[in-house]
């Protein structure tokens, strides 16, 4: 293990001087303190004392439910920590906000808090820290989330290629031919990538691949009421969503107006969250196996720890067939004629 000696030898400062930038003394300067933390990292020297007996992890939450079972990221969590905790390591949970990515350094919050590696959950393209993972050095894995060209940091994910294809694939074979596509807004990796992916797997199955068959919001009412008639009327059988909630608010939202899933219209989820198998119909949706991926995370993790700079880890997704799906209708559906309310009750006054 490196110790401060090696860091003040490499940079040719003295003991003293890495000392203070490794404390956040005030009397280095912030060029000084950066080249002591980067070279820390690179030389693999870490704070933790002889008393300490596990090296630490980090895993990093945000943007994601995980204290209850049925919580989202609730199974990742268990994942991680059932490979994690048996091979000797001490499992941190770090809720993670964008303030505290403002207000530190990713390499030297990792070294102050002696975590040697760490694990993310939820992270967004726009997060600060995002940009600080194309340089880190410190052993990362992001779920959903690439980051090309760093050896130090690897992806973790469900094959969302395949899983578009198996849901596709599916829905072609009960005689749907026009599919539509509803998601929430793409400022997310994954969701931009099941985008592309619905339109690969519409190509590859010989089907109608027109970009208007697709819409996209930030907020699902605005999404289901702005993109969800346009779809209707362009013929599609049916909708594949980006993920299980927009799937149950689009049935809702089908409901009230008076279309029958899956007789009227067909619907497929993403990601088979428990309450997929309460919806009413039961959704039909790809399922990642989230146990797996807090694994997949791990087994990641500590192959960048040990010096192997795997890049991208992918599980193969699962196609759930529930009683969202049934074969197409012989004609698509129209929506039902909204009458106007001012006008029929001024049409029963005698």
């Amino acid at each position: 293990m490196a110790t401060m000696d090696d860091i003040a030898r490499e940079l040719g400062i003295t003991k003293g001087t890495v000392s203070k930038a490794l404390s956040g003394a005030e009397d280095v300067s912030e060029t000084t303190r950066k080249a002591v933390v980067e070279k820390a990292v690179e030389l693999g020297y870490s704070r933790i004392s002889r008393t300490q007996e596990r090296p630490r992890l980090a895993l990093f939450i945000l943007n994601m439910s995980y204290d209850k079972p049925d919580d989202f990221g609730y199974d990742m969590v268990v994942g991680f920590r059932k490979m994690a905790e048996p091979a000797g390591y001490e499992v941190v949970i770090v809720p993670l906000t964008t303030q505290m990515q403002l207000e530190t350094q990713y390499d030297e919050f990792m070294l102050r808090e002696n975590f040697r590696g760490a694990f993310f959950l939820g992270m967004t393209l726009t997060d600060p820290w995002m940009k600080l993972f194309e340089t880190c050095r410190t052993p990362t894995v992001l779920y959903d989330n690439h980051v090309p060209g760093n050896p130090n940091v690897a992806y973790v994910a469900a094959d969302n290629t395949e899983g578009m294809c198996l849901a596709v694939a599916h829905l072609k074979s009960l005689g749907h031919k026009r599919i539509g596509y509803l998601s929430s807004a793409l400022g997310s990796y994954v969701y931009r990538q099941r985008y592309a992916a619905f339109f690969q797997a519409l190509r590859e199955n010989g089907m109608d691949d027109r970009q208007t068959l697709a819409g996209s919001a930030l907020q699902t009412p605005v999404c289901l009421q702005s993109h969800l008639p346009r779809l209707i009327k362009e013929g599609c059988t049916a909708i594949m969503c980006s993920h299980d909630l927009l799937a149950s608010s689009l049935m809702l939202h089908c409901w009230e107006l008076g279309l029958h899933v899956p007789q009227d219209i067909s619907v497929v989820g993403y990601d088979d969250i428990p309450m997929a198998s309460y919806t009413s119909p039961k959704l039909t949706t790809v399922r990642q196996n989230r146990t797996e991926l807090g694994k997949s995370g791990f087994y990641a993790l500590k192959s960048l720890m040990d010096g192997v700079p795997i890049s991208t880890f992918l599980l193969h997704p699962q196609l759930i067939e529930r009683d969202s799906t049934a074969p197409a209708p012989d004609k698509p559906a129209k929506l039902p004629e909204l009458e106007d309310a001012a006008g029929s009750a001024a049409a029963a006054k005698p």
